[in-house]
């Protein structure tokens, strides 16, 4: 991830947030204050330019502060919660999905106070997460194979089953500029390419991606061009052009 031309990354493995300068290629590491917080998973930036991410295994939601390069964790009371995807609201508010539970969770910027969400069923394992430009809260099950949404503002849930149903194993995900969001059912192989449109509650699109095996964890859409950049498991970068 990049901001200000540096390149940011998890070391996942070695417990710290990584900085590349690309000019001189000289990287700096900040390590995580606490030894539990073993594994920094997923990063995003804030409308800040601070840097949220999860810390799957240790079962943390951290902060970091590009300014000072401190870093705060907070610490999710449910065990063994496995905090894995993180997005950023309107409201500069992280939204996390707990991957070892049936729960979102967000946190107060301000005041880092962390607040659980229960989904509806307690066999759902939520994934990743997108937010479309009304703040609803989108979510993919991998464990039964459905797209979620929760609205905060009314405290209300709506799911629809994906194509491939309990089979679909939805993975990566991103939201377009039209609100439309698109999924990865990664239980199919090749993994399957899925548009959902929720002006009508419809999935619209279903396109197999030739060469994508394994899994398609995570996607980026990149606006100007229109279209959805993402990895494979299969040692290719993959693009989707939209319409």
């Amino acid at each position: 991830m990049e901001a200000k031309g540096y390149v940011w990354y998890a070391g996942n493995l070695k417990a710290y947030i990584g900085k590349l300068d690309p000019e001189t290629g000289k990287v700096t590491q900040y390590a995580m204050p606490n030894p539990a917080a073993r594994d920094p998973h997923t990063l995003i930036f804030d409308q800040k330019g601070d840097i949220w991410f999860t810390v799957q295994g240790g079962n943390f939601v951290g902060k970091l502060s590009i300014q000072t390069g401190e870093i705060q964790l907070i610490s999710v009371p449910t065990p063994h919660a496995r905090p894995y995807g993180i997005i950023i609201d309107s409201k500069n508010r992280p939204w996390i999905c707990e991957f070892g539970s049936n729960k979102l969770a967000t946190v107060d910027p301000n005041t880092l106070k962390l607040q659980e969400i229960s989904l509806p069923r307690e066999s759902a394992r939520p994934r990743r997460i997108a937010a479309t430009s009304d703040d609803k809260i989108w979510y993919v099950d991998y464990a039964e194979g459905f797209l979620g949404r929760y609205d905060p503002t009314a405290g209300k849930f709506d799911e629809w089953p994906l194509p491939a149903g309990t089979d679909s194993r939805p993975y990566g995900m991103a939201v377009d500029n039209q609100d439309r969001i698109w999924i990865v059912e990664t239980g199919p192989q090749p993994n399957r390419f899925v548009g959902f449109d929720p002006k009508t509650h419809q999935f619209f699109s279903v396109t197999e991606i030739e060469n994508a095996r394994g899994s398609i964890r995570h996607m980026f859409f990149h606006k100007p061009s229109q279209t959805v950049w993402f990895g494979t498991d299969s040692n290719y970068i993959g693009r989707a052009r939209l319409h």
